[in-house]
């Protein structure tokens, strides 16, 4: 059960409310999930996605590296892979002009790929496929009519408990994500991915400067202090007709 707000003096001194929600251990719960759920009743992100429609605060996240960095154009062809629950797609769609609300803008597509089911979402095409799956990147370029300009992805392996391992996880799904990205992406797209702190790894910040015009790493405003988040936005996909190490030896790169 939540308790409700305690009067009193904050850390300020100033005699203000605490209007901060607390939770109390319910019998049976575990404390970090007590920990888990006191933070999202606190989340002021948690709390906009709830007021704005989005299915959850990761929606902000994709919205403050478009902002930056303006991939998601209207008439774009994108692909979100792991889109559950479809946040990222919310915001695609709206705007890329999936939905066709602008009429004087071309009309985009968001193709959502997760290996659960996926609530529909307006605007989008959703489907329950594995995108590891040797024949994946041709079902998307058939549900695309075409290839992507933007591969984008929140996806996150699942946490052991152990900082190492997941650190590998991770950095063996961004790879395995690049790779689709390298078959599907058009000339000039854009990937966009979640990484660990520091970035990727260098061999793969090396090759994603070779194949990309310009590789940034960043940690979005809504993404939370205490995580090791960031995010890979490389723009500008050189192709695979040629090897990208024949061109430009000094890309734009932002850290």
């Amino acid at each position: 059960m939540t308790e409700k707000p305690t009067s009193g003096k904050n850390t300020s001194g100033r005699g203000q409310r605490d209007l901060r929600v607390r939770v109390k251990t319910a019998k049976g719960r575990k404390l970090s999930s007590t920990l888990w759920l006191e933070r999202q009743l606190n989340d002021p992100y948690v709390q906009r996605a709830k007021r704005e429609g989005y299915r959850g605060r990761a929606a902000f996240k994709i919205m403050e590296l478009d902002d930056r960095y303006g991939f998601l154009k209207p008439g774009a062809r994108v692909v979100d892979l792991g889109c559950a629950p479809g946040g990222w797609c919310q915001v695609a769609a709206a705007r890329v002009n999936a939905l066709g609300q602008n009429p004087k803008k071309p009309v985009g597509t968001i193709l959502g790929v997760d290996l659960q089911e996926v609530e529909p979402i307006a605007g989008c095409d959703i489907h329950q496929l594995d995108f590891l799956d040797e024949d994946a990147d041709d079902k998307v370029k058939g549900w695309l009519g075409g290839r992507a300009d933007v591969v984008m992805s929140d996806m996150a392996a699942a946490a052991s408990g152990h900082k190492g391992t997941d650190h590998l996880r991770i950095v063996a799904l961004i790879e395995a994500a690049l790779a689709f990205a390298f078959d599907v992406l058009e000339e000039g797209g854009t990937f966009v991915a979640k990484v660990l702190a520091g970035g990727a790894e260098n061999e793969m910040q090396a090759l994603l400067k070779r194949s990309f015009r310009k590789v940034a790493n960043v940690k979005p405003p809504s993404s939370r202090a205490d995580s090791s988040e960031k995010f890979v936005v490389a723009m500008g996909f050189r192709g695979r007709a040629e090897d990208p190490r024949d061109e430009d030896p000094h890309p734009e790169a932002e850290d």
